[in-house]
């Protein structure tokens, strides 16, 4: 499975703010940690905003926090602020895909798709921070 950029960015922000909810960061902040768009970034934090997994503070010493339940958010809850995973990836008249070897091909490919979509849809945002801390202290 493979995640646009924006998606990505989401990720590393909505973990590295629920990695201390007491702490605001900026999306500069955020940016320069990740090397990546600052503008970009703040655009999807706006997105994540909107879905209620982060608030936002204006002014001198505004940021982003983590607002959501890290325990039942999930990271296929963040995927889908960003793509439809649930659509078939196929194009209609891709090569080969009416012959059988097509044909089993795509079966096993989608099951591939289902097998990623449960697990992310499996992982919370709190067993994810916890296996890090888990694989940094050994």
């Amino acid at each position: 499975m493979k995640l646009q950029k924006a998606t990505k960015f989401a990720l590393f922000a909505v973990l590295e703010l629920a990695r201390d909810t007491s702490r605001q960061l900026s999306a500069t902040d955020i940016a320069d940690l990740y090397g990546i768009s600052t503008h970009h970034l703040a655009k999807v934090l706006r997105d994540l905003g909107r879905a209620g997994l982060v608030d936002s503070v204006r002014g001198v010493g505004g940021g982003y926090r983590f607002s959501a339940n890290a325990r039942r958010t999930t990271l296929m809850d963040v995927i889908c602020v960003f793509e439809d995973i649930s659509s078939d990836q196929r194009q209609d008249g891709d090569v080969g895909e009416k012959t059988d070897i097509g044909h089993a091909l795509q079966m096993v490919l989608g099951e591939i798709d289902g097998i990623a979509k449960a697990t992310l849809s499996a992982i919370t945002i709190d067993t994810l921070l916890k296996t890090m801390r888990w694989h940094q202290d050994q």
